[in-house]
């Protein structure tokens, strides 16, 4: 047989994107048109979560849970994997681990939500306010700064502060990589200089040669050793691209990735993620930026609630919720379905509460209400935006639960009158299969994103109802003035 007649038969190019979360890891992958050939998971151990706000996981795990990942889903490829020509890893932002000179771990990890570093992160804030300022970044109780410098300050000589993809990166290729500018930026690393926040590091006594060399994701890091090649299924010298947060590549994987596109992520709580040319700074806190893989900026906030709204309700009797509320039409009434203390985006209140304003004539009703003021919450947020001189263009993309409920979805296309664009994979792990992609299937990740994400379902506002949303609407934000926690202006 002609070596042509063989390549004829040898399988497309994929790639393979690798979602470390909390409880598990992902694996997607996909050829160049964004199809998904195979997938894998591996669960991971939960948290141990104790006294004085301590947060760790045993960062052993995780090697051996990608690893499985992989070889479920390389497995299941037609070529066995071997067709994999390129990886990237995300994971969630702020979890870090102390490694010996080898990479491997040697205690615990500190997730994300670890607080033990807090009165760190208090001095960090103050010894970098300026930098911070120019950035619009603020340095939080559980910010991976502090964690850092927590590690640094008992750390032996040899040993190494490594996020989770840095990690997982030395078991794939065989030796240290580089970290991305998305996962370092809550430990110190400024995007915007280029640079680590030298002077905070400084005042802590961290010598600045201790800290990794930092590139834009996307980057290629090195390729997959034999060793890592035989673990997991991956073919020698494949190629592995550095990743992105959680969060900055479930908004890659909605196909949002130009100036000017934004992502509404409608989860357990709410999230409005974008893109932007420049950097945006908002005064109050309430948002803050990522650098995008090309330079630009990702500029992007969380509210305290989201689905958390329904919360209450039985998930069988949504179905049924949802038709009695559609046929109703606006709700009678208001409701700020705020499940906790304080609001965080897009206004910034430790007084914020949620509240019914004005009685429901019933089930349905209160209902169409919760849903109605998670959508006024997101019209709230885009003003906001836009209010910071930002453009927001085309309709929105949607992703997240929330998003499965096509009245919900067409009550948020009416309160922000335009069009919704509901994505079919807005998963971490396909927004990394797109940074592996970028320069390897593409020629940049707008590329990968072009051709990898599908068009998405469209919904549009039902006219019908502007109106009464409209002056919903306006109610609703004169409540929140009136009760001192939103600005006149």
């Amino acid at each position: 047989m002609s070596s042509t007649a063989d390549a004829s038969r040898s399988p497309a190019p994929v790639v393979a994107g690798i979602d470390v979360a909390t409880a598990a890891v992902r694996v997607v992958c996909a050829d160049a048109r964004g199809r998904v050939l195979a997938e894998g998971r591996a669960p991971l151990p939960q948290p141990v979560r104790g006294a004085g706000g301590h947060s760790e996981q045993d960062a052993r795990a995780w090697w051996p849970a990608v690893a499985a990942a992989l070889r479920q889903a390389t497995g299941a490829l037609p070529g066995g994997g071997q067709e994999v020509v390129a990886a990237a890893v995300s994971a969630t932002s702020g979890t870090l681990v102390l490694a010996g000179p080898d990479g491997e771990p040697v205690g615990p990890a500190l997730m994300y939500d670890d607080r033990r570093a807090a009165d760190l992160n208090a001095k960090a804030q103050e010894a970098g306010a300026r930098r911070w300022r120019a950035l619009g970044l603020s340095v939080g109780p559980t910010a991976a700064l502090g964690k850092l410098v927590w590690y640094a300050n008992r750390a032996r000589p040899g040993q190494v502060v490594l996020h989770t993809p840095d990690l997982l990166g030395r078991k794939l290729t065989g030796r240290p990589v580089a970290t991305d500018w998305s996962h370092a930026l809550k430990s110190g690393y400024d995007p915007r200089a280029g640079e680590w926040a030298t002077e905070v590091f400084d005042a802590f006594g961290v010598p600045a040669g201790t800290l990794p060399a930092v590139r834009a994701p996307g980057t290629e890091a090195g390729t997959v050793s034999a060793g890592a090649a035989a673990e997991t299924g991956l073919p020698a010298g494949c190629r592995l691209r550095l990743g992105m947060t959680d969060g900055c590549a479930g908004q890659i994987a909605t196909g949002a990735v130009e100036p000017g596109q934004f992502v509404g992520v409608l989860g357990t709580t709410y999230v409005l993620k974008g893109v932007t040319r420049e950097l945006v700074t908002d005064p109050s806190g309430a948002l803050y930026s990522h650098r995008h893989p090309d330079g630009w900026w990702l500029p992007g906030g969380a509210s305290n609630t989201g689905g958390e709204a329904l919360a209450a309700v039985d998930p069988v009797r949504l179905p049924e919720l949802d038709a009695a509320a559609a046929a109703r039409g606006p709700a009678s009434c208001l409701n700020y379905p705020l499940r906790r203390a304080g609001e965080r985006f897009p206004f910034v209140s430790g007084d914020a509460r949620g509240f019914l304003a004005g009685t429901p004539r019933d089930e349905a009703d209160e209902h169409r209400a919760a849903l109605e003021g998670v959508a006024f919450l997101e019209r709230l947020a885009l003003e906001r935006v836009q209010a910071l001189g930002v453009e927001v263009r085309g309709p929105l993309h949607a992703a997240g639960g929330g998003s499965r409920s096509d009245l919900w979805n067409r009550i948020r296309a009416t309160v922000l009158g335009r069009p919704l664009r509901v994505a079919e994979r807005a998963e971490t792990a396909f927004g990394a299969a797109l940074l592996a992609a970028a320069g390897t299937l593409h020629a940049d990740l707008s590329a990968s994103a072009a051709a990898m994400t599908a068009a998405g379902r469209v919904v549009e506002p039902a006219d019908g109802e502007r109106a009464a949303l409209d002056a919903s609407y306006e109610g609703f934000v004169a409540e929140l003035r009136g009760r001192g926690w939103l600005d006149a202006g």
